[in-house]
């Protein structure tokens, strides 16, 4: 055998034997990070609802029974302890509260964590850590109690819209105006037109799969698609025109007059419109007595019926 051959198997040996006691070293170093006490089965720390309800029988019966969380207590859940962590160090120290888990005594931003364990990837709160609630400070525990709610379907703490209105006020002040839609009357809610647990659009307003918004739902006829679209309809929204929570307008318009609302966007002449020249300033007959379709039109590139 050649001299630089017996070099090349012997360089070999070498570095199989070094990675070999590397490999060595590297198992022996985890088995020295872990923690030097027996491991304990999981359900052995957990003692069951039945014995949380040894002594809060009253809240389990009369509050937790009738709420979507008791659910967790079937299918071999753990139920209160679902949100409350393992309760035997709680038993065993007589109902010692700092051997539980208490979200009375949590910051909003780590009981909402608790709770979005759960829920964090349902398609309602999949956002809910980059919403407005959440950037303002405001948790689950805020809205919703699973104890004591006092509408049970949701676990809201106040019915809509009096829990929504305890902070949004000047939303308060616009459903009082004479034309708004009728959240007050409890025709439809806060919740059908904004996620309350956050988006990826502005103001939490719900969009349709189509991506258009939530206005659409109700007023189909707006929707389109439509051959001539409005311009502002499909790049500014509804919102251009109307204030969609109230207005002292009709048809919850921005501005008293229709035209003066048109005139924002097609002052004569820097932006006249097409066709005949007729300047509107002059005039006192509505846009729309001739533009009906104003949404936009099959038939028409000037919006005429």
């Amino acid at each position: 055998m050649k001299p630089s051959q017996k070099w090349k198997r012997l360089a070999s040996a070498i570095t199989v034997g070094l990675w070999l006691l590397f490999a060595q070293q590297l198992f022996a170093s985890n088995d020295q990070q872990k923690p030097a006490v027996p491991q304990q089965n999981g359900a052995e720390q957990y003692v069951g609802s039945d014995t949380c309800k040894t002594c809060h029988e009253d809240l389990y019966k009369k509050k937790f029974e009738h709420t979507p969380h008791f659910k967790t207590t079937l299918q071999d859940g753990h139920g209160c302890e679902s949100c409350h962590g393992p309760g035997s160090a709680h038993v065993e120290g007589g109902g010692d509260i700092t051997k539980i888990i208490s979200f009375k005594t949590m910051s909003r931003k780590d009981s909402s964590a608790r709770c979005l364990s759960c829920h964090g990837e349902s398609h309602e709160q999949r956002h809910f850590s980059s919403s407005s609630h959440s950037n303002s400070d405001v948790g689950c525990v805020d809205c919703h109690s699973p104890h004591n709610a006092a509408e049970p379907q949701h676990l809201l703490v106040q019915a809509q819209p009096k829990l929504c209105y305890g902070c949004h006020t000047s939303a308060k002040a616009d459903f009082a105006r004479p034309y708004h839609h009728r959240v007050d009357e409890g025709l439809i809610t806060c919740s059908d037109c904004h996620n309350v647990h956050g988006t990826t659009t502005i103001r939490q307003v719900r969009a349709m799969p189509s991506g258009d918004m939530i206005c659409v739902k109700c007023h189909a006829d707006k929707q389109g698609p439509f051959v001539y679209e409005h311009v502002p309809v499909k790049t500014e929204g509804c919102n251009s025109c109307h204030t969609p929570h109230g207005s002292n307008n009709p048809r919850y318009l921005r501005v008293s007059q229709v035209n003066l609302l048109c005139l924002q966007c097609h002052s004569f002449p820097a932006q006249g419109p097409a066709g005949p020249t007729h300047n509107q300033n002059t005039k006192y007959q509505a846009c729309t007595m001739c533009h009906a379709a104003i949404h936009g039109s099959n038939a028409s590139n000037v919006f005429f019926r």
